[in-house]
This record gives structure tokens, C-alpha cells and sequence, in this order.
């Protein structure tokens, strides 16, 4: 699972229990994406001046999971109950993070600058995570370097930063739904009127979705979307509508 957020803005002088800045609105939709399937497993929704870092407690974590965070993610107290039920997480890490390298390992692959058990050195820290931790140093070819901290001590580095390479398709997943989905235009003010809006954009992306997988079509999300969108008083079968055979006429 990837875990992130997107911001979509919002007119305060309209929706007055949206305040973001002074003079700004806007809501926060909290997402853990599924990276095998690409559908959104759980999201949380709130106002835009909530911090990250308090949507990552309503998370249903898994045992055996994998979890990939950015690096507004850092904290370790949630990162501790993730290693607490037996769970992978991958996190970026900032740049002022304190530690003290315990072991390294000294013939390391390509791109990988470093691969080490750390500890923490500052109190809260240590005190939020009390055991070791791996801390990953990866340079990417296009002169980009990523520090990634994990609980994993057995996967390869390398492997490591390509699950961390992966969350790009929950980044993705905001932008299609952002532009497919129409959820910038708001069919009504209160917050429970934007909730719906959105929870109904998601459902609608995961209702094409598992048709896209039990049909086994070859085309697009977004295409079947379309197909479903000037086809909704039609009672066509859904495979005769989808055949590829009748593109001309749809």
C-alpha cells in the first residue's frame, strides 16, 4: 500500500467551514492506495490545515503488509505499531534526522551509496522507535539521491527503493481523479454535500475498475468511463457495449 494526501481547494467565501489559510479553503482526502489492484483501499477526509501525520492512526493496518510513506510521514510512534503487528513499512526520511550508525554493510550494489542499522540519537525519537532501524541511501542515474528508513532488514536495497519507486501510482490515482471525475466542481456547500460528492467519485472509480478486471477488457479506466458515462439509459449488455466491434457506433 502507498499512503498519501491531495489537497483540493476550495473558495472559503462559499465554504465557510473550510478554512485553510486567511483568505483560503480546502479539504485533505487521506488515501491508502492498493498498488497490486490500483484502487484506493480506505481514505479519510478532512479540512486542509489538518496535519499529514494525524490521518496515519486511522489506518487499518495488516499484519504482513506493506506500507510506503513520503517523507511528511515521519512519525515514528505510528512506524512503531506498523513493526509492532509484524508489517513492512518503507518511509523517506527527512533531511535533519538525527542518529548514529550501528553497522554497515561495506560491498553494496549499484546506486546504493549505503545501507546501515541506525538508532536515533534524539530522545522523543528513541523513545517513539526504541530499536534499530535500516536506513537505505539510493542514488538515483538521473543525479537525484532518496535516504529511506524501513523496518525490513532482508530485502535487498535495491528493493527497497523500488517500493518506494511505486508510490508514483498513488500520485497518479489523485491526478485521474481530479481530471476524470469532476471533483473540482461541487454540486453543493455544506460538508457533508462535498463528503458524498467525493465518496461517489471513489465508488464510481471502483465500480469501473473491478469491471475493466471481471470483463477482462483491454481498454482504459478512464475509456470505459467515458463508454459508461453516454450510456447510462441504455440498456445494452455491458459486454456488447464494451465490444470492440461497435467502437464506431458509441
Amino acid at each position: 500500500y502507498a499512503f498519501d494526501s491531495t489537497t483540493i481547494d476550495l473558495c472559503l467565501e462559499v465554504f465557510e467551514w473550510a478554512k485553510f489559510r486567511k483568505h483560503k479553503g480546502g479539504i485533505k482526502i487521506h488515501t491508502l492506495y492498493d498498488i497490486e489492484v490500483q484502487v484506493p483501499a480506505f481514505f479519510h477526509i478532512t479540512t486542509a490545515s489538518i496535519n499529514d501525520i494525524k490521518a496515519l492512526p486511522e489506518i487499518p493496518y495488516e499484519k504482513g503488509a506493506y506500507y510506503i510513506f513520503d517523507r511528511g510521514y515521519n512519525d515514528f510512534s505510528t512506524l512503531f505499531k506498523i513493526e509492532q503487528i509484524e508489517a513492512t513499512f518503507v518511509v523517506r526520511a527527512k533531511k535533519n534526522l538525527k542518529f548514529k550508525q550501528t553497522s554497515w554493510k561495506r560491498r553494496l550494489p549499484k546506486n546504493v551509496l549505503s545501507d546501515s542499522t541506525i538508532e536515533f540519537t534524539v530522545y522523543k525519537s528513541s523513545k517513539d522507535y526504541p530499536i534499530p532501524l535500516r536506513r537505505v541511501y539510493y542514488d538515483e542515474e538521473q543525479g537525484r539521491t532518496f535516504v529511506f528508513l524501513t523496518n525490513n532488514f532482508v530485502l535487498p536495497a535495491t528493493m527497497i527503493a523500488e517500493l518506494y519507486h511505486n508510490r508514483w501510482s498513488i500520485e497518479l490515482f489523485f491526478k485521474w481523479l481530479k481530471q476524470h471525475l469532476k471533483i473540482k466542481k461541487f454540486w453543493g456547500t455544506s460538508e457533508n454535500a462535498v463528503r458524498i460528492q467525493i465518496y461517489c467519485a471513489i465508488i464510481t472509480y471502483c465500480l469501473v475498475v473491478i469491471v475493466k478486471h471481471d470483463m477482462k477488457l483491454e481498454r482504459s479506466v478512464y475509456e470505459i468511463l467515458q463508454i459508461v458515462g453516454i450510456s447510462l439509459t441504455d440498456k445494452t449488455n455491458l459486454r456488447d457495449l464494451f465490444d470492440k466491434s461497435n467502437i464506431n457506433n458509441v
